[in-house]
């Protein structure tokens, strides 16, 4: 009388079609998850330029221009708020004037430039509150024509 063993485990082809569904689990996730820690970054240079818009509001409040909000001698939104160094909880660099604007006596653009997972977005707004989004991250293509901050790939105004 021969004795059967009976072994347990997996065969190849279960171990297969479970790795084939981790792939494809894999696959779908990891690209919906860059898009989601991107929009979540996006939101912080568009705070930021929130923010020193109010500022340079109240500093036109008490000095009646935007002209001498860029002097280097005096505290103002441009030399106090004005973010240079990037960190992974603020990506961007937020400046007092888009490239080639400089402040004059009644208007400003503000300028936020962003960096590493949100590389190549750019967000303006100026003294109209005239929110612009110039360019999307690169992962997400061109920007269709906006007078607004998109803040999703696919989004309209």
């Amino acid at each position: 009388m021969s004795k059967q063993h009976k072994t347990a485990g997996f065969t190849l082809i279960e171990l297969m079609i479970t790795v084939a569904i981790v792939g494809i689990l894999v696959a779908v996730a990891l690209p919906a998850y860059k898009n989601y820690v991107i929009r979540s970054r996006l939101v912080t240079g568009t705070n930021a330029l929130a923010t020193m818009r109010a500022q340079m509001e109240q500093y036109y409040l008490d000095n009646r221009t935007y002209m001498t909000v860029s002097s280097p001698s005096i505290v103002t939104p441009c030399t106090q708020y004005a973010v240079t160094a990037t960190t992974s909880q603020m990506p961007f660099t937020v400046g007092c004037s888009a490239v080639g604007d400089v402040p004059t006596a009644t208007t400003y653009t503000l300028r936020a430039t962003g960096s590493g997972v949100v590389a190549g977005a750019v967000y303006t707004v100026d003294n109209f509150n005239n929110m612009v989004t110039v360019s999307f991250p690169s992962s997400w293509g061109t920007v269709p024509s906006n007078n607004c901050w998109l803040m999703r790939k696919g989004d309209a105004c």
